[in-house]
């Protein structure tokens, strides 16, 4: 992988934490801002519905944080774009629709099919 595709991979993962952190924020202003003190209680329960589907979210989006952050790390580290498994290097294809990615298509596989017959 050339340095020039490597700097479009760091500007994407940077954008993606942005973009988090704008979402967090946001969710945290509403959160404050929202009045407690709705009487009607279909509406209390749908507002709580909602609520905690906006914390959900916002927990799946600290893990893609986390791995975020990791890809910058191997960016930094030179080890980017090579499979933590194999150590071959990951299709940038795959690293386009995932620029998290630590594992090869092969490798991700074996790991999920793995998961799956541990799960049974």
């Amino acid at each position: 992988m050339d340095e020039q595709e490597l700097m479009r991979f760091k500007e994407q993962l940077e954008a993606m934490k942005a973009e988090i952190t704008t979402d967090v924020e946001q969710t945290l202003t509403d959160m404050t801002n929202s009045s407690g003190n709705i009487p009607d209680p279909n509406d209390r329960a749908s507002m709580e519905s909602d609520r905690t589907f906006e914390l959900r979210i916002r927990g799946r989006e600290r893990k893609l944080m986390d791995k975020i952050e990791e890809a910058l790390v191997r960016i930094e580290d030179g080890s980017y774009g090579i499979c933590t498994g194999c150590g071959c290097d990951i299709a940038v294809k795959r690293l386009q629709a995932r620029p998290v990615a630590k594992y090869c298509i092969d490798c991700k596989s074996r790991q999920e099919q793995r998961e799956k017959e541990q799960g049974r």
